[in-house]
């Protein structure tokens, strides 16, 4: 069923200009950032500043640690695998089909505790960090993993986190008593 309002005609150019932005499956800048691998999809430039949009593949072992955001919310959708997602004081288990949205200034963070790699989307609101990661982490070189952390890497991810002031969070499950560090 469509529903016309007033008189619209179907060949008025207005109506049939192009304008998606359409990135293929398997397609897109892929990087490697910490152990996962990112593919951006959709860049703020690309949006008109609307959204930034990441499909990421995180390793078993493989996730960020807690942190927050001071300038974006983070909406994550999980497309295929397992995660053990850190919402502030809580955490849970998100799986395929899940949806979560954090807002800026929440502390957030995941974990793939499982055997295989577990795959989500990434949105940006408003987007930034997406342009980021992709001026500042490793090219991603087909049909390799990604290598061993070293000190370029964590360079890399420092720059990150410095120019989007991303504040890191240390893990709950790895303090004592009243916070403290074990």
């Amino acid at each position: 069923m469509s529903f016309l309002l007033g008189d619209v005609a179907p060949d008025d150019p207005s109506w049939n200009k192009r304008g998606a932005l359409y990135v293929p499956s398997g397609q897109g800048p892929t990087v490697w950032a910490a152990d996962d691998i990112y593919t951006v999809k959709a860049t703020g430039a690309q949006t008109n500043g609307n959204i930034g949009f990441i499909e990421a593949t995180v390793p078993a072992g493989g996730g960020p640690i807690p942190h927050a955001h001071t300038q974006e919310d983070e909406t994550f959708y999980v497309l295929d695998g397992e995660l053990e997602f850190t919402d502030g004081d809580h955490e849970f288990t998100a799986v395929a089909g899940d949806f979560i949205h954090v807002p800026k200034g929440i502390r957030h963070g995941f974990k793939n505790k499982r055997i295989h790699a577990a795959r989500l989307l990434f949105i940006y609101t408003p987007p930034g960090l997406e342009q980021l990661m992709l001026d500042h982490s490793t090219p991603a070189r087909p049909g390799e993993t990604p290598p061993p952390i070293d000190d370029d890497m964590t360079a890399r991810a420092e720059q990150v986190i410095r120019k989007s002031k991303t504040i890191m969070l240390p893990d709950r499950r790895d303090a004592g008593p009243a916070g403290q560090a074990r």
